[in-house]
């Protein structure tokens, strides 16, 4: 069963992402945060300051032309008492028209004492058809 907190936490994470807010982005990613991307098949693996770095630049890019972020969840799976994945696909609106792929993103969130959550781990895979979004199983 999703945990309350928990939902309650991921709207406001999304939220903070379609309002591309930097100051509130860094302060979910955990020091300690580990990712892998997939991108046009070469892999890459990088941390916290690099993250925050990507952030950056795509929060800025849609910004400078108001583009919007179209998030979509595709699911919410309870990892252990403290850990929680949200699968999400994400891609961006440009002048009105959704791009043709989305990226579609793994991410590890793990409460803290102070029962915030925070983002730990992440795996992404870009450049992921949309209309191959609808055809996600889970069995």
């Amino acid at each position: 069963m999703e945990n309350n907190s928990f939902r309650k936490f991921l709207d406001s994470y999304l939220e903070i992402w379609r309002n591309s807010s930097l100051t509130d982005m860094k302060n979910i990613i955990s020091e300690e945060f580990s990712a892998r991307e997939i991108s046009d098949g070469e892999i890459v693996d990088f941390g916290y300051e690099e993250s925050v770095s990507g952030w950056e630049q795509g929060f800025a890019f849609a910004k400078k032309a108001e583009n919007e972020w179209d998030l979509n969840e595709i699911s919410v799976i309870p990892l252990g008492q403290d850990e929680m994945m949200a699968i999400l696909a994400a891609t961006l609106v440009i002048d009105g028209k959704k791009l043709d792929n989305v990226s579609l993103f793994f991410k590890t969130f793990r409460k803290q004492e102070n029962s915030d959550w925070k983002l730990i781990r992440s795996y992404i895979e870009t450049g992921v058809p949309y209309e191959n979004i609808k055809k996600i199983q889970f069995n």
